[in-house]
């Protein structure tokens, strides 16, 4: 293959895999894409997912800060859990994965 015949990409990380560690659990998240924003933000892009053992999300976009660990969507996204399903505009992961705050037109499904 020469040089010419390769595709560029405006993509930094490819098929990045990430995880936000705390003292009684591990998050994993995965994505298709990723960019780098600066030292410690890294745009997420295209099905991203967040999957621990008590739950999961899925959404399109995150904003992923590797130092704070934590996360930041304004996409639509689905969280679901063993007995509960919350679908959202967005959502906030904050202390270490121990808080998470979900945005806009929300709509919560309890079994």
């Amino acid at each position: 293959m020469e040089i010419k015949d390769m595709k560029l990409s405006n993509v930094d990380i490819s098929e990045p895999k990430f995880s936000i560690n705390n003292s009684s659990k591990k998050i994993y998240i995965t994505a298709k894409e990723g960019n780098f924003i600066n030292k410690n933000e890294v745009l997420l892009e295209k099905n991203v997912k967040f999957k621990s053992n008590d739950f999961s999300i899925e959404t399109e976009k995150v904003v992923f800060n590797r130092k704070e660990q934590t996360a930041s969507s304004t996409d639509k996204s689905i969280f679901k859990s063993k007995n509960t399903t919350i679908s959202s505009d967005g959502f906030d992961i904050h202390d270490k994965g121990n808080k998470i705050i979900f945005y806009g037109n929300s709509f919560i499904v309890l079994k």
